[in-house]
């Protein structure tokens, strides 16, 4: 950090998992299947359907071919469903105990991260529902008001190591003073990165990891 610049403690919280149990294979599928012309739903839902065999493996492959079904999507339509499959699937799943983690967090001043590999259509709801200070996701490219099935990067899918450090730097964030929670296995890199790591609801590749590791687990 720049000399005599005030680094903030930040808390991330992992959207998928660990605020709420929807995935963002699962907002794809069904954004596709809800979007324009009933004849096109099959190749949309297919599209999704091929990204699934990478999600464990090529995460920002996967991310990226997650969301090809919604390409000729137009934006208005995009922000209609969107706001729908918010209200239809995430206001009344957040997990109780991430809005007291949120509340608890921002009673200590640390600054509230949202991160998640969703569309900013969708989750940018939940972050003003949970008056998140930041929000870190996927932004679908828009080409004469139409869906190209691309994302914008920069590409959220596991957020650690350098693109994680190069945040923290333009944001003045205190990364070792900082917290983060956590559902999936994929989590690990955002969690070994801060000072202050927490599985919440975690599955059962994460809870191992967490055990060895020594990190508190906190059931959702």
């Amino acid at each position: 950090m720049s000399a005599g610049r005030t680094e903030i403690p930040a808390a991330f919280f992992r959207v998928e998992g660990a605020v709420v149990p929807c995935t963002a294979a699962f907002t794809a599928a069904w954004l596709g299947a809800n979007s324009q012309r009933v004849g096109q739903r099959i190749a949309r839902v297919g599209a999704v359907a091929a990204s699934l065999p990478f999600l464990g493996g090529e995460a920002r492959r996967a991310a990226r071919l997650t969301w090809l079904g919604l390409r000729g999507t137009s934006d208005d339509r995009l922000e209609i469903l969107g706001e729908e499959f918010f209200e239809t699937w995430m206001r009344d799943r957040v997990r109780p105990k991430a809005v007291e983690l949120v509340a608890r967090a921002r009673a200590e001043g640390r600054r509230i991260v949202l991160v998640s590999d969703n569309l900013d259509v969708v989750v940018r709801h939940l972050a003003d529902r949970l008056e998140a200070d930041e929000l870190l996701c996927n932004r679908m490219e828009m080409r004469d008001g139409r869906a190209t099935g691309r994302l914008l990067d920069p590409v959220i899918s596991r957020l650690g190591g350098r693109q994680l450090q190069e945040l923290a730097e333009r944001r003045g964030l205190d990364l070792e003073a900082s917290s983060a929670y956590g559902a999936h296995e994929t989590d690990a890199a955002l969690l070994s990165a801060v000072g202050l790591p927490c599985a919440l609801h975690p599955d059962r590749a994460l809870r191992r990891v967490a055990r060895d590791l020594d990190w508190p687990v906190v059931e959702g």
